[in-house]
């Protein structure tokens, strides 16, 4: 990075809710947010947005007619935007880049479209604009009124971080003054459960802890989803009123043995992770907010990576997909929601069942590194300090 980047804001909808106090209120208590859910026969287990954020949602979609027939991750997504735009106080109508990723897409709708198909043998007239992956950027310019570029891309999991890679080369090009880097996913559909369940990842025994990311002990994969959408308001340079700075970014994409493998010793991870701290000595590092989703080999091989990185004695650990799931395209914000959250209230969030989370505990906190994987063999971390 040519100099650090601000981040004048963020926001989110999520099982935590979307209101900042509540969110840290909901993350200091041990208690997660994952429900067994029937998904059209299937028992499974997902986490959802509460009911009153729900009730946000379904009103957004009833204020317009352009909303009506519109997918929920394009709904999450504008909620989101439009908090974190606010908070900024950017003007509506300003020269704001825009790249908002999903790793699926537009899900539901996608879903519900094919189902007509095969009932019918036609497709409906939207079905095509409506489920294109671009629309969740296109909808979000929509409504800010925005005059920037607008991009979307699905580079699975890892998609939310690579939003702010993308963000970085923008703002540091000169290209752009303000830009939302986000991600958004509303994936708690039959077929991606189902999908999901077929893949051998998914937690199945109820428990205390449904899933159990960063529980090196357990026994069986532990990998639940959840839903959400997470915006970033970046400008480049050092601002007053940065709420915290990007001071370091690292990406690789690992030579794959299979479409979904990772390797044992996280390569990928400690490629990316080494770039991000181009500028910073390891041992400057206090914490790092994991992308470990609960199986049994990918929370192993980040550990290993870091390990590897920091040595056994490294930074504090921690993950959210214990208390939220795993959001898909929006996971890697939500971690970096954290991340920023831990940073100015200075408290670390352990996972609570966890002995190694638990075992480092930081003295301070002043950086933190951000890691998201994907299948495809793609790592990212984005190093954030306080401001």
């Amino acid at each position: 990075m040519k100099n650090p980047v601000s981040i004048t804001s963020i926001a989110s909808v999520s099982p935590l809710g979307s209101k900042p106090e509540d969110i840290w209120r909901k993350y200091q208590t041990s208690e997660h947010a994952i429900t067994a859910h029937d998904f059209e026969g299937n028992k499974a287990f997902g986490a959802f947005l509460p009911k009153e954020l729900e009730e946000e949602v379904k009103k957004l979609r009833l204020s317009s007619q352009k909303w009506k027939n519109l997918d929920r991750s394009v709904l999450l997504a504008v909620l989101s935007a439009r908090a974190a735009v606010a908070s900024s106080n950017w003007a509506k109508g300003a020269d704001i880049g825009i790249n908002i990723g999903s790793s699926r897409g537009a899900t539901n709708l996608f879903e519900n479209h094919y189902d007509y198909f095969l009932k019918n043998g036609r497709a409906e007239t939207l079905a095509s604009p409506n489920t294109t992956l671009g629309n969740i950027s296109s909808w979000v310019a929509q409504d800010l009124r925005s005059s920037g570029p607008e991009i979307s891309h699905s580079v699975t999991c890892s998609t939310g971080l690579h939003s702010v890679l993308n963000g970085v080369a923008w703002l540091q090009s000169g290209l752009c003054q303000k830009f939302l880097a986000g991600g958004s996913e509303a994936a708690l559909t039959p077929f991606t459960i189902s999908q999901m369940q077929a893949m051998k990842i998914y937690a199945s025994e109820e428990k205390k802890y449904p899933c159990l990311a960063l529980d090196m002990s357990k026994e069986k994969n532990s990998m639940i989803l959840g839903e959400g959408a997470a915006m970033l308001c970046m400008e480049n340079g050092s601002r007053e009123n940065a709420i915290a700075e990007i001071s370091g970014i690292g990406y690789t994409t690992e030579e794959l043995k299979h479409s979904v493998s990772i390797s044992a010793n996280g390569e990928g991870f400690q490629k990316s992770m080494k770039m991000a701290l181009e500028k910073v000595p390891p041992a400057e590092i206090d914490a790092v907010v994991m992308h470990a989703p609960g199986t049994i080999k990918g929370d192993a091989s980040e550990v290993n990576a870091i390990n590897a990185i920091f040595g056994k004695e490294g930074p504090a650990l921690t993950s959210n997909k214990w208390k939220i799931g795993h959001t898909f395209g929006a996971s890697g914000l939500l971690s970096l929601e954290l991340a920023i959250m831990m940073l100015q209230h200075q408290e670390f969030i352990p996972v609570p069942f966890s002995e190694l989370s638990n075992k480092r505990l930081p003295k301070r906190l002043k950086n933190i590194l951000v890691n998201a994987v994907g299948f495809g063999g793609n790592s990212v971390s984005v190093l954030v300090c306080r401001k």
